[in-house]
């Protein structure tokens, strides 16, 4: 069993779709593990994002994600990284297709609605970095 890291950010929390959202990774088969609501502090929000630091939209990810409450989960499954990313579609949400989270429900490619790790070892450092600040490790 492979597991993943997703995040609904604060725009999903927001306007109401936590419920369905999760349930489009139930229905392909991915369960919680685990799971939080939290607001997320800047120093978490730095962590998570550090690969990005140096890009010109790094100010704008800090600020999305602490802007509200998010929905921290830990999903398992049979390939549940790529699956849950299909779910998701293309973080630009110009290319993301009807069917997916993004597609039928994001407003605009900051405000997306989810996050989730692109790789194993990506996985692996979320999961580490975001269940350890939740005492959730």
């Amino acid at each position: 069993m492979e597991k993943t890291f997703i995040m609904i950010k604060p725009d999903g929390i927001r306007r109401g779709l936590a419920g369905t959202i999760i349930q489009r990774y139930e229905q392909k088969g991915l369960k919680i593990t685990a799971a939080k609501l939290i607001m997320v502090p800047e120093e978490l929000a730095c962590k998570h994002y550090e690969e990005h630091v140096s890009k010109p939209f790094f100010q704008e990810l800090i600020a999305n994600i602490t802007s509200g409450p998010v929905l921290a989960m830990v999903l398992e499954g049979p390939n549940a990284i790529r699956l849950a990313r299909l779910i998701n579609g293309p973080t630009q949400i110009e290319e993301a297709l009807p069917g997916t989270i993004r597609g039928d429900f994001a407003t605009s490619t900051t405000e997306n609605l989810v996050h989730a790790s692109d790789k194993p070892e990506t996985a692996e450092r979320e999961i580490k970095l975001w269940m350890s600040y939740m005492n959730l490790a």
